[in-house]
This record gives C-alpha cells, sequence and structure tokens, in this order.
C-alpha cells in the first residue's frame, strides 16, 4: 500500500505545483492588469475644466494619406508651425481629392484647405484640443466650453489607449493561465507550456502592435477580438490534436469571433459567408459524428484515420478550382474597406488569397468531420496563407496565432499518426462516417 502510494504522489505532487505556479501568475496578471486599467480610467476621466487657452497657430497639411474613391472616410493630418501640436480633420473623399500636393505628398504652402488657423486649448499635464474655424460651420466658428471638455476628453482616452491596450492582453495571458490552472488535468505538460507560450506571445505582440481605428471602428475593440480569436483558436487546435469532440463547442465561438472580425473590418467576405454557412453547421454534426465514435479504450478520445490517394487528388482540383472562381467574384465586388488605403493590388491580391483560404478550409472542415489526419496538412497551408494574408493588412498579433498554427498542426500530425499506426482496424473500414 505504501509502494503504491509513492507510486501515485509524484504526478500529484507535479499537478498541484503546475497548478499553484499557474494560480500565482493569473493572480500577478490580473493584478497588473487592473491597475495598467485603473491608471488609464483615472485619466480618461480627469477634470478637463482647468484648461487655458494657448492663442492660435497655423497648422499646415502634414499628412495627407492614402486614399481612393472607394474611400468613405479621409483623415488628413494638420502639425502647428512649431511642431509641438498636431490636429486630424476627416474629409469625404470629393473633399480630400481637391487637396493639392507636391511631390512630396502634402502642401507646405500657404493656400485653401492646407493651411488652417488651429485655436489650442491646453490642460496643465498637457492633454490638449486644437479646432480650426475653417473646419468649422460659419455659425460657430469658435467652440463652446462643452465642446472643449468632450475634446479633452477624447483626446485623453486616445492618450490612455496604450494603456488600455496593455491592460486587455496582459487580461488575455491571465485568462490563459486560469484555464491551464483549473483544467490542467486534462494537458500534458507539453501542452501546458505550448499553450501558455502562445498567450504570452500574442500579450506581448498586442502591446507592440496596437491597433488602428478601422472603418470607424475604436482599434480597442478590434484587437480585442483578435486576442479573443487567438485565444479561442488554439483552446481549440489544441483539443483537436488531443481528439477531443469537445473542441467544437470551442469552435463554435471561434466563428463568432471570426464573423464580427470580417464585419468590423468590411473585408474578407468569402471567409465570413463560408464560416456562417459551413463551418457553423459543420460544427454541430461534426460534434456528432465524433461522439458516435469513441475510442474503445478511452473515451475522452476518438477514432481516427486517412484518407486514400484519390481522394487527395480530387480535393487539391477542387481548392484550385474554387480559388480562381471565387477569387476573381470578389475582385469585382465593392465593399468599400479602408484596410488597404486604397491600394487595389493589394485589395485584388488579398481577394485570392482568401477564396484560397476558403477553399482549404472547406476542405479541412470535411477531413475533420470524417475525422482524417489530413487535416493537419490543411490546417499548416491554411496558416500560411493566413500569414501572408494578416502580413499584408498589419494585422501582426495574429501571426501569433499562425505559429501557434503551425506548430501544433505538426503535434497534432504526430499523435494521429501514431494513433493510426497502432489501430489498423481503422483503415479496413469503407464506411466515410
Amino acid at each position: 500500500m505504501n509502494k503504491q502510494t509513492s507510486k501515485l504522489n509524484p504526478p500529484n505532487q507535479s499537478a498541484r505545483v503546475w497548478r499553484t505556479v499557474c494560480v500565482a501568475a493569473m493572480s500577478a496578471l490580473i493584478v497588473v492588469s487592473v491597475v495598467l486599467a485603473a491608471v488609464a480610467c483615472s485619466s480618461i476621466f480627469a477634470s478637463n475644466r482647468d484648461y487655458a487657452a494657448k492663442g492660435a497657430q497655423l497648422f499646415t497639411v502634414s499628412d495627407l494619406g492614402d486614399y481612393d474613391d472607394d474611400s468613405t472616410k479621409c483623415r488628413v493630418e494638420f502639425t502647428s508651425a512649431d511642431g509641438n501640436y498636431s490636429y486630424f480633420h476627416t474629409y469625404t473623399y470629393e473633399e480630400w481629392e481637391e487637396l493639392p500636393e507636391n511631390a512630396d505628398g502634402y502642401n507646405e504652402t500657404v493656400g485653401p484647405h492646407t493651411t488652417v488657423t488651429g485655436h489650442i486649448f491646453e490642460t496643465p499635464d498637457g492633454t490638449y484640443a486644437v479646432f480650426a474655424p475653417e473646419h468649422r460651420s460659419a455659425d460657430s466658428p469658435l467652440p463652446t466650453a462643452a465642446e472643449i471638455r468632450a475634446a479633452l476628453r477624447t483626446a485623453r482616452t486616445l492618450n490612455a489607449a496604450p494603456l488600455l491596450n496593455a491592460a486587455m492582453a496582459v487580461a488575455l495571458a491571465a485568462i490563459g493561465f486560469a484555464i491551464m490552472a483549473f483544467a490542467g488535468k486534462h494537458f500534458t505538460t507539453y501542452e501546458k507550456c505550448w499553450f501558455l507560450s502562445i498567450m504570452v506571445l500574442a500579450a506581448i505582440f498586442a502591446v507592440i502592435f496596437p491597433e488602428e481605428d478601422v472603418n470607424g471602428v475604436n482599434g480597442l475593440i478590434i484587437m480585442a477580438l483578435y486576442l479573443a480569436d487567438t485565444l479561442l483558436n488554439i483552446l481549440c487546435e489544441l483539443l483537436i490534436s488531443k481528439q477531443s469532440k469537445w473542441n467544437f463547442i470551442v469552435s463554435v465561438f471561434v466563428e463568432i469571433t471570426e464573423i464580427a472580425i470580417c464585419l468590423v473590418l468590411a473585408y474578407r467576405f468569402a471567409t465570413m459567408i463560408s464560416t456562417l454557412f459551413f463551418w457553423l453547421p459543420i460544427d454541430i454534426i461534426s460534434f456528432i459524428n465524433w461522439n458516435k465514435h469513441p475510442d474503445r479504450a478511452e473515451d475522452e478520445l476518438t477514432q481516427v484515420r486517412r484518407m486514400r490517394g484519390w481522394q487527395e487528388i480530387l480535393v487539391l482540383v477542387g481548392i484550385a478550382v474554387w480559388t480562381v472562381g471565387i477569387g476573381y467574384l470578389l475582385t469585382l465586388m465593392d465593399f468599400g474597406t479602408d484596410l488597404f488605403h486604397g491600394n487595389e493590388a493589394l485589395y485584388i491580391a488579398v481577394c485570392y488569397l482568401d477564396a484560397c483560404v476558403t477553399a482549404v478550409g472547406i476542405a479541412n472542415g470535411l477531413f475533420i468531420f470524417f475525422r482524417f489526419e489530413e487535416q493537419w496538412f490543411a490546417w499548416i497551408l491554411d496558416a500560411v496563407l493566413e500569414g501572408v494574408i494578416n502580413i499584408l493588412s498589419g494585422q501582426f498579433v495574429l501571426l501569433v496565432l499562425k505559429a501557434g498554427y503551425l506548430t501544433n498542426s505538426t503535434y497534432g500530425y504526430i499523435k494521429w499518426r501514431k494513433y493510426i499506426k497502432t489501430h489498423p482496424e481503422l483503415a479496413q473500414k469503407k464506411s466515410f462516417f
């Protein structure tokens, strides 16, 4: 009895140590996140009544931006003569097109629209707001006290955005440690380390590469969606590699998050449509199908197998045809997104990449449904293509997710291959289901 107890103690002790470390890390990260958020909020909601008028300066266009006739909002930056203050004004595309520019991309000469008189209002802590009569109606060329306070609040919010972004990123890491603290018994040491590494990397990238506003949506909201997408996708991927049917429940939340990202950014509509009409239904029926094929020895595992050669060829042909056909149709549509700053060639390239990713994704969904190991090759291709799109779109935080895909796909393939080799009887089954 004593020998048996001593054999059981080491793994139990290891599990307790892991949980203690994860709980400690989670607690520390929660404290850091709360402190960062508190500091940001104290700055945002500080009093704006003690502002002072700092006089007026000439503001000249310093950045016209890069827009085309699909753009609905064109933000132009004006900078003061002494270089200490800057001011943004949003034009319609028609108004923006009338702004003259020189070879350097902006106009330094005094002229209509390119130079304005900016009235500066500043608080003792250096927060300021600029109002240009040229950008206001003739009935109210100067701002009211309420408008000044509101503009200062907006300026404070923009200044505090990095702190809020960091608080959100740290909170993501805390959630990752919480999952491993309270559900760690279901994962191996390697899986825990892999999962937590991706979460920490995603948090670091979120701080280094904050998101800008797109299509009028605050960059913090966009980053929150990216971080949620990373967390859910990584957890889903890990559960697939473990042959767990519960990956499909997590995947439902993945699809909802990715639909929201496509809507907010007004891009990748092929992906959004396939997610809505293919991935959500396939997740539900795949959960049912996997539930019918538990491993005989371990109920938590699902039986998996591999495809035949001719089936793989048909899938590759289907992906090629879909990519060309759907990619071409997408290039004919105009969604008016600000994501690519009017770069038509980049937009067209992403359309074809999006179509290819969609085709690979559909094939992958079917592979997962039928429990084929080839789904790991589809994941690898999907990760590479998605990574290219993320780089072209400036979504650097999502590159961490793609790194997670690549490493986990290798791990999952090794696990599934080992399982299939030890269960040769599954290859004899002719039924797809």
